[in-house]
């Protein structure tokens, strides 16, 4: 089973073990998941939450951080420039 380590709030480290050994572990606050978890995620006592990507972008009734502009739909090759709040195509090499 997949565990994540809270402390104050916040994921501290994830770990694959047996439930017994988590039962064991009672100076530590561990949490089942499934799906993406990771380390700086917030948990809500209900929901695990991943950190803030820019600090513009809001947080929505689902959980997910959304930005001040929708993402274009194409090119897919786009990224968030916060300094301008607007979304930029990435050019590769």
């Amino acid at each position: 089973m997949n565990y994540a380590q809270i402390v104050n709030g916040i994921v501290v480290n994830v770990i694959v073990a047996d439930a017994d050994f988590v039962a064991t572990q009672t100076d530590k606050t561990y949490v089942e998941y499934t799906g993406s978890v990771g380390i700086g995620f917030t948990y809500d006592g209900t929901n695990f939450i991943p950190p803030q990507p820019y600090p513009s972008w809001t947080l929505d009734s689902n959980n997910i951080w959304q930005p001040p502009t929708p993402r274009p739909p194409v090119p897919p090759n786009t990224n968030w420039n916060e300094d301008t709040q607007t979304w930029q195509i990435s050019v590769r090499p």
